[in-house]
């Protein structure tokens, strides 16, 4: 799905798609992490399956008010007892499949609210 750029200067998804994301015009394949200020970057979390705190806390470094995770092709909602780094330090979490996390990182980013998307791929397992 192609979607519209904002007229900030934060990274954005032009689109998105079995084959990967696209983030300021370059392709990004695999799990993925992303700040609206610092861009795309590999996340350590291969599959839903693989997911543990230590992954979510990988996010904590780029200090966001909010971390949108998108669990692939369809909902799925990581155990409560894995995001208990992000909450302790008061940051928020929205769950949503990867299509939805990719639209609704574009909207906040481009707000400037400060932003991550933590994204499983459209064909993870």
């Amino acid at each position: 799905m192609k979607l519209h750029p904002d007229a900030s200067n934060a990274y954005s998804i032009q689109s998105y798609g079995a084959e990967g994301v696209v983030v300021n015009g370059k392709l990004q394949t695999g799990p993925m992490k992303l700040c609206a200020i610092q861009g795309p970057q590999t996340w350590s979390a291969v599959s839903f399956a693989d997911l543990t705190q230590d992954t979510f806390d990988e996010l904590l470094a780029f200090g966001p008010e909010l971390v949108i995770f998108g669990s692939g092709q369809r909902l799925r909602f990581p155990a409560p007892k894995l995001l208990q780094g992000l909450i302790r330090q008061g940051i928020g979490v929205e769950t949503m499949d990867s299509g939805a996390a990719c639209r609704t990182f574009n909207v906040l980013a481009g707000e400037g609210r400060h932003v991550v998307l933590a994204y499983l791929p459209l064909n993870e397992a």
